[in-house]
């Protein structure tokens, strides 16, 4: 066997290590999460989140990741503050700080102006015995044995780590206020996502004669007749009263012939799916992508049926991608 390029080995070995990073941190998160949460809560202003160099780039994701779920939140750069960016602060703003050394001196130098807005302040450190951690109401650990490089100055775990508390905190905040999917998809009204959590599968599924509807007792040609007319990729089996019996997919017609060599006496009943896997017309789109996608075989098409049984249309998985011409 061919031995793994040493590459390639370390790289394996750094996420198994930033992971157990991470793992490590989660034991420790329950003793000052609720702490910081309070905080945030308890005050009138915003959220604001600073840091420089690497854990500046995290402050930044982490203020964009809060501003998403609710929390009011803001990136202050810590040079830049000190040239006229504090104008973005206001009495009862809480500071978030993030620092893998506890002892960043553009932070340290900003507290002072800071607290002229009697600001409190949150740090997530790699050094809760630091000066930073001195000045902080609350202190979120985040500490590593070592980084995850093989030389163990790259600041691998320990970004993780931050990281992941920043959401750790983002999601704690979220539970404390409520936050729902559908307030998450006021706040991103654009794109694939906010489309998913705030459409319904009622907007976009095919109905009426967009669908091949049969009969349990209708010949296996009427079903490909059917199927051929209105490719949707499935036809719905229902009773005469418009009730659910089952599904025939193209995939379930070719199956079909393979296994019989005359066809001519199969009905719909021989070949559908009985109680298929369904949706409701008023679930989000979001959750029916989780039914169709969320399984070990992919569904391509699913029925769409009440919680009488009555069946409404078909959805299918690129209903949910492709916006459809009806919507504004």
């Amino acid at each position: 066997m061919t031995a793994t390029p040493k590459p390639f080995s370390s790289a394996r070995i750094l996420m198994e290590t930033e992971a157990q990073a991470i793992l490590a941190a989660a034991q420790r998160i329950d003793a000052m999460l609720p702490s910081a949460v309070e905080l945030i809560r308890s005050r009138p202003g915003k959220l604001i989140v600073t840091g420089i160099g690497k854990s500046g780039h995290l402050a930044r994701q982490l203020a964009a990741t809060l501003q998403s779920t609710g929390t009011p939140a803001v990136f202050l750069h810590p040079t830049e503050a000190n040239h006229g960016d504090l104008g973005i602060c206001q009495p009862g703003d809480v500071v978030l700080m993030i620092s893998k050394s506890g002892a960043t001196a553009e932070l340290l130098q900003l507290i002072p102006s800071l607290r002229h807005f009697n600001a409190a302040f949150i740090g997530i450190l790699g050094n809760v015995n630091s000066p930073l951690a001195r000045e902080m109401d609350v202190v979120l650990d985040g500490s590593v044995p070592r980084e995850a490089d093989p030389e163990g100055f790259m600041p691998s775990s320990s970004s993780a780590v931050a990281l992941a508390i920043g959401h750790a905190l983002a999601v704690a905040l979220m539970q404390s206020r409520g936050f729902t999917a559908r307030d998450f998809a006021h706040l991103h009204a654009g794109g694939q996502l906010g489309r998913s959590l705030k459409m319904t599968v009622a907007d976009v599924m095919h109905s009426g004669e967009e669908v091949a509807w049969v009969a349990s007792n209708d010949s296996l040609k009427t079903v490909v007749i059917a199927l051929s007319r209105r490719p949707l990729g499935a036809a719905c089996v229902l009773s005469a009263d418009g009730h659910m019996e089952g599904l025939i997919t193209d995939g379930d017609v070719r199956r079909a012939f393979e296994a019989h060599d005359d066809i001519r006496d199969l009905r719909a009943a021989d070949v559908m799916t009985r109680k298929p896997l369904s949706i409701g017309p008023g679930a989000l789109l979001n959750e029916a992508l989780l039914v169709m996608e969320d399984r070990p075989s992919q569904i391509s098409v699913l029925p769409v049926v009440d919680e009488a049984g009555k069946c409404h249309g078909l959805l299918r998985l690129h209903d949910i991608y492709r916006p459809s011409l009806n919507e504004d």
